[in-house]
């Protein structure tokens, strides 16, 4: 899975992108059918000191994009964050395309 990281009013160290390519790694192990992801990272001037860092996700699927994101005080947070939420995401998606196909098959073998 390729990973592309954009960021805005930082600089994202070889280290935030070991941790989400480490992270990620858990997805990979639900769901390997990932094209690629986009990450987004960056620091706002908002007035509440712990919503200031946003980290942005977005998962690049056969037929389907997901998209999650993430507030926190701590960026590393806010990367966890994000990826739970993706990984929720996946797995409903993955439930749901079992199913169709599950759901395929058993209309098959009623009609023989």
């Amino acid at each position: 899975m390729h990973l592309r990281i954009n960021s805005r009013h930082l600089e994202v160290t070889p280290a935030m992108r070991t941790h989400l390519e480490v992270r990620l790694e858990r997805i990979r192990k639900h769901f390997d059918h990932v094209i690629d992801a986009s990450a987004f990272l960056m620091v706002d001037k908002a007035k509440e000191k712990d919503l200031r860092q946003t980290a942005e996700l977005t998962l690049h699927l056969k037929g389907k994009e997901l998209f999650a994101q993430a507030h926190h005080e701590d960026l590393y947070h806010a990367m966890d964050a994000v990826i739970d939420k993706l990984d929720r995401q996946l797995l409903k998606h993955k439930e749901i395309i079992q199913d169709h196909h599950h759901d395929k098959n058993k209309v098959q073998s009623l009609s023989q």
